[in-house]
């Protein structure tokens, strides 16, 4: 078996080496068939604060999943994970839909003194999510941009930790065209829905034949997220 390393901080190196290893046995489970997703956890919040905001974050799991197109909340939790480990300061999101993955990038923005840009075209789906910020207290780290991202992103200059990237599929590589220059070395471009039947062919092109990146895929049982370094 293969053993991939990624310059990336302890955990998260540990949780891709864990999905590629997985991956390469038939099947992708362990040994004696015990398969990965046999080994879960819940969140435990540390404070009254994080008990809060993932309590909003089951109530919009429960109550407001359908139509929204939210990632599972096991791909939440890797872009908390991603962005407290990177000691995130600045995110961009494009696709907000109802704010679900934007709460779980702001648990770890309240800890990295960070902020959230956020993109959403559709304008019933940005209320909600304006009022779901309001609910979990994180308004404040959020900045909610209605409109035509690929338009309205022209303006982004400062350096992004993180893009993630949550819309119109097809736009992938438009939006990475134009905000990798931003996104400073070292830092993460995210794309959610990666799997074969989702995923743009030329987005993934783009993604694995550029040297200054170093891309993983993982979850691919799930949606699928496609993460790739942009190298120092």
């Amino acid at each position: 078996m293969k053993r991939w390393t990624i310059a990336l901080p302890g955990v998260i190196a540990l949780a891709l080496l864990t999905d590629v290893a997985t991956a390469q046995r038939p099947g992708g489970g362990r040994p004696g068939g015990l398969n990965a997703t046999a080994f879960q956890s819940a969140p435990i919040p540390k404070d009254d604060a994080e008990k809060k905001i993932l309590a909003v974050l089951d109530d919009m799991d429960k109550n407001q999943r359908a139509g929204m197109m939210n990632v599972p909340t096991e791909d939440g939790r890797l872009l908390r994970l991603l962005a407290e480990s990177l000691g995130a300061k600045r995110v961009v999101e494009i696709g907000t839909s109802n704010g679900y993955s934007g709460i779980w990038f702001c648990l770890a923005l309240r800890k990295t003194r960070g902020k959230l840009t956020t993109y959403e075209i559709n304008t019933r789906r940005a209320a909600m999510a304006r009022e779901n910020f309001r609910r979990a207290g994180v308004e404040q780290l959020v900045t909610l941009v209605e409109g035509d991202a690929h338009q309205e992103i022209a303006v982004l200059k400062e350096p992004i930790d993180i893009l993630f990237l949550d819309a119109d599929k097809e736009g992938y590589l438009d939006y990475l065209d134009k905000l990798l220059p931003v996104v400073r070395p070292g830092g993460l471009v995210v794309a959610h829905n990666m799997n074969t039947h989702q995923a743009d062919p030329r987005y993934v092109k783009a993604i694995t034949t550029n040297a200054n990146l170093e891309t993983l895929f993982l979850h691919m049982d799930h949606a699928g997220v496609g993460v790739s370094l942009k190298k120092r």
